[in-house]
């Protein structure tokens, strides 16, 4: 079985502040990016909300999948 590996990040300017998000998703030699970002937010908002949407990418492959956070 070929693994997903899933790296994510977030952060924010000020706490609250304009923040964002992102996150990269790689298997058999793909890769796919997602990304995203709110006006008001906190950090720990933009970091859940990476891995988030990181499960929701997820949708429509069919592979074992592992989580890499930021800081890790």
């Amino acid at each position: 079985m070929t693994e997903v590996v899933i790296y994510t990040d977030g952060a924010c300017s000020g706490n609250p502040g304009p923040g964002g998000w992102g996150v990269v998703l790689r298997w058999n030699n793909t890769e796919k990016e997602l990304h995203g970002g709110d006006p008001v937010t906190t950090n720990n908002r933009m970091e859940l909300m990476a891995a988030i949407q990181a499960l929701e990418g997820l949708r429509g492959i069919e592979e074992a999948a592992s989580m890499v956070r930021s800081g890790q």
